[in-house]
């Protein structure tokens, strides 16, 4: 039923999370991000962003041509409603499991990108303590939004588990290494544990363990190839002849 371009990060494990606790049939086709699969024409085709994940439908409600799906977000609402599960379709409940979902989409995943990339980066690089400081600080913030909504609530979008769950959580397994303290939290431990020990949450979790590759391994010109098309993106230029 689905194809879902794919690599294990944290934005690919919110999918098949979902997946997986649908108990919905799925094909991984492997997205290599570090090798640069999301810039080829046939990629470009589903998803002109150039990021995975994208979902290809090829049973779309309704019948006809397959329809393909990018953002990860737009995927689980995609999901979830198509199949009727984890997205509550009366007003009250579907809106706050929509404010939850795209606060992750807003907040969360690029606050926490940003203090992995600069905590990523070599001292050749320069003195990245300023960005380190400032992301760590802002993903303090967010775990304390995160804590304190758990406070008085099971869940995010109240007392049923929903997709809102599911999209904030791969996010939040590496707290660690976000320069996080769990102890702060311990609302947001509670609800990080519950939703661990899930099975489906495990299998989605797993999708793709055996993809890593060791860069080190590469020869020195891969190496510098990847480097040089991953960071400083620029825009693509638009082909010739189109609307003007």
């Amino acid at each position: 039923m689905f194809d879902l371009h794919y690599w294990p990060t944290p934005n690919g494990k919110k999918v098949t999370i979902l997946l997986e606790e649908c108990g919905v049939p799925y094909n991984v086709v492997k997205c290599n991000i570090g090798r640069g699969d999301q810039f080829t024409a046939e990629f470009l085709h589903y998803n002109p962003n150039h990021r995975m994940p994208v979902l290809v439908d090829h049973a779309p409600a309704g019948g006809g041509a397959p329809i393909s799906v990018f953002e990860s977000g737009a995927i689980m609402l995609y999901v979830a409603e198509k199949l009727g599960k984890f997205y509550p379709q009366d007003l009250r409940r579907k809106t706050e499991v929509q404010q939850w979902l795209i606060w992750q989409m807003a907040n969360q995943g690029p606050k926490i990108g940003e203090r992995g990339h600069f905590g990523r980066l070599g001292a050749d690089k320069g003195d990245q303590s300023y960005a380190i400081r400032r992301f760590s600080d802002e993903a303090n913030r967010l775990y304390g939004v995160l804590n304190n909504r758990l406070y008085n609530h099971r869940y995010l979008a109240g007392d049923e588990y929903s997709i809102a769950d599911m999209i904030c959580y791969p996010w939040s397994v590496n707290w660690k290494a976000q320069g996080q303290d769990i102890a702060e939290f311990p609302y947001f431990a509670r609800w990080l544990n519950e939703l661990a020990a899930r099975p489906a949450v495990v299998k989605g979790m797993a999708v793709g363990a055996d993809f890593a590759e060791d860069p080190a391994t590469l020869p020195q010109a891969e190496r510098d190839r990847r480097t040089a098309m991953l960071y400083n993106q620029r825009a693509r230029p638009a082909p010739a002849g189109g609307l003007l």
